[in-house]
């Protein structure tokens, strides 16, 4: 039998919990307008993405995937050169036992998400508990993604292939029905380890190692053929195998780069509330800058072992950036915002270096964030010293080491600049609300 499959779809929640609506509702997309006094405002009614057959979504090809591939401009183009298998809406029935309840790996935004099993080979479906294990989303007509960010994953992930991006199997596009087949992440989504009290925490060598593989995602991304711009950086969208190692998922709100001469392309405003770029949300001029600092605040999760948004906190202590914005670039305070939960065991040099990444990454202009291929340098120079490589256990079945050295690292790589002015199987996790503003 092959190596398992894995992906984190929409927003699930743990096969082993109940799936609560009214958390779901919470965290559904939001969209957002522009007011006079705080610039945005809340609407209360919620509208639901369609999109003809006749969508025309950019092409773009990866360095890795070998040249350019041809631009498909419409839904059949696009699917005829996705390099993916064609499911039909019968085999993911029988894959997945007709969506039989007890196949169900959890519910999000875009639908359902259910536990399938596949031949290794001819990529039909298997009887349950042979062949290998995939997970089947569903989208649900009345989804708030919708069909857009459907064809999108598949346009996006049927063309690059990279270890640090979640693998797409097939979809499947029949009548009313579009489904997307994922390999299977035995580890979940980092959003889990890092906000649900399990019995153990995430270990500093794994959110390191965490930290880097989402940076090699992000950085082939960004120094593509065709640029990427992800869009949609945040702690449940950080999918982990069985090895602790980090993939990008749900390509759904990707977005080409700018070309040319051009510093950004302006867009529709989509995200999430506390990972969004100001400038961003302020304009819809969207750049690499802005997964620049979404990754920024998820170094900050990983810091902190506290969301980004977090409305069971008062005050300012609800923003994470805000809150911890003061102790980042301070030595002496920084402890005052990581996670306890780690009880002191993490380099406290390397820790502070981190910080700094972050605060350099969260910088409220664009233009002072480094780019991802520096960001991913300097964790991979981090990773490499003595004592954090150390503690990063050689047997990663052991998902979290019971050793590792609290001492500070003897040497640490400088900033990469000054810091300015001053300063599930799959899916049981929670979603922050996404932000959408019109076009």
């Amino acid at each position: 039998m092959g190596s398992w499959l894995s992906v984190r779809m929409g927003n699930c929640v743990s096969s082993s919990s109940r799936v609560d609506s009214s958390h779901i509702a919470q965290n559904a997309p939001i969209p957002l307008k522009r007011n006079g006094k705080t610039g945005l405002s809340f609407p209360s009614t919620r509208t639901t993405s369609s999109t003809p057959s006749s969508l025309t979504v950019p092409s773009f090809t990866g360095k890795s995937t070998g040249g350019s591939l041809p631009t498909p401009r419409t839904e059949g183009e696009i699917l005829s050169s996705s390099n993916l298998k064609a499911f039909t809406f019968n085999e993911l029935k029988n894959a997945t036992r007709n969506f039989r309840p007890d196949s169900l790996l959890g519910e999000g935004g875009f639908g359902f998400v259910y536990k399938g099993w596949i031949d290794e080979h001819t990529l039909s479906a298997s009887r349950p508990g042979s062949g290998i294990i995939v997970a089947v989303k569903r989208l649900k007509p009345e989804g708030f993604q919708g069909h857009k960010e459907w064809l999108t994953e598949v346009q996006y992930l049927g063309q690059l292939h990279h270890p640090n991006l979640v693998k797409l199997i097939g979809y499947c596009s029949e009548g009313d029905n579009r489904l997307l087949v994922y390999e299977f992440m035995p580890k979940g989504s980092l959003e889990n380890h890092l906000f649900r009290r399990g019995p153990q925490p995430l270990s500093w060598a794994i959110r390191m190692k965490v930290a880097v593989g989402a940076a090699r995602g992000l950085s082939f991304l960004h120094d593509s053929e065709s640029q990427v711009i992800y869009r949609d950086v945040k702690a449940s969208n950080i999918l982990l195998d069985a090895e602790f190692n980090a993939k990008l998922s749900d390509f759904g709100l990707a977005k080409a780069g700018p070309t040319g001469d051009r510093t950004h392309v302006s867009t529709q405003v989509m995200g999430t509330h506390g990972y969004a770029a100001p400038e961003y949300v302020a304009t819809g001029r969207l750049s690499v800058k802005a997964d620049v600092y979404s990754f920024g605040v998820v170094l900050l999760e990983l810091l902190s072992g506290r969301r980004a948004l977090d409305k069971t906190k008062k005050g300012i202590e609800q923003s994470l950036v805000d809150w911890a914005r003061p102790y980042m670039g301070d030595r002496r305070k920084l402890f005052r915002i990581m996670d306890t939960r780690l009880e002191g065991q993490y380099p406290k040099t390397g820790a502070y270096v981190i910080a700094n990444l972050a605060l350099q990454c969260l910088s409220n202009e664009a233009k002072l964030r480094p780019r991802m291929s520096e960001v991913l340098a300097q964790l991979e120079q981090l990773q490499d010293f003595k004592d954090t490589a150390r503690v990063v256990q050689t047997d990663h079945q052991r998902a979290f080491p019971t050793q590792i050295s609290s001492s500070p690292m003897r040497h640490h790589p400088p900033p990469l600049r000054p810091l300015p002015g001053a300063g599930s199987p799959l899916p049981y996790e929670r979603r922050s609300p996404r932000i959408h503003q019109g076009k």
